[in-house]
């Protein structure tokens, strides 16, 4: 076996091997990637969901100076919330916020008892996802420098794998030009 050969036969299995080491990841973050592209389509972190409902209480809360928690507390009783209290506030005249445990929150229209709740779910893998391109922590930059260091290495090891018109003296180094103008393109106009 000549030494192109014995090469070729290396870089393609250090390129299988590695590729199917990092497979996970690649999924990862692209899925992330994806998401954190599109944060104004979708919340990657949370689930909104929101129900507008009326205020059957018989509580007046047209003067907030009579408001007070145990008021608060009744009128979250039907909604199943009265544990999740946390605080109230006026943020404008003729409406009051409620805070819930976990986001979630109620805003009640003080005079016709109009209210809208949110309900904030996380989304915990997609989340979780995300959260990886913020790093994390001192140990995930030492992976993730671990990983971009065998992302190299695949992509060296795929570019010498194939000889001849299809490999990289061929299409494949036009393709790995065209690759490389894409992103230039972008950046200068």
């Amino acid at each position: 076996m000549s030494k192109g050969a014995s090469f070729r036969k290396w870089s393609r299995i250090i390129h299988r091997d590695v590729s199917y080491l990092f497979a996970g990841m690649i999924l990862i973050y692209a899925l992330s990637g994806i998401l954190m592209n599109h944060r104004g389509d979708l919340n990657p972190h949370y689930s909104v969901s929101r129900k507008e409902c009326k205020i059957e209480s018989g509580l007046d809360f047209s003067d907030k100076a009579k408001v007070d928690k145990a008021m608060v507390l009744k009128m979250l009783e039907p909604l199943g919330e009265a544990d999740n209290y946390t605080k109230h506030y006026f943020p404008k005249n003729g409406e009051m916020k409620v805070f819930l445990k976990g986001s979630s929150s109620v805003v009640v229209d003080t005079q016709t008892g109009e209210a809208v709740y949110e309900i904030l779910q996380r989304r915990w893998l997609l989340s979780d996802m995300v959260k990886l391109h913020y790093n994390p922590g001192r140990w995930w930059t030492t992976f993730s420098d671990i990983f971009a260091g065998c992302l190299i290495l695949i992509t060296l090891t795929g570019m010498v794998m194939v000889k001849g018109k299809k490999g990289f003296w061929g299409r494949g180094g036009i393709l790995f030009v065209i690759g490389i103008l894409i992103p230039i393109l972008f950046l200068v106009l």
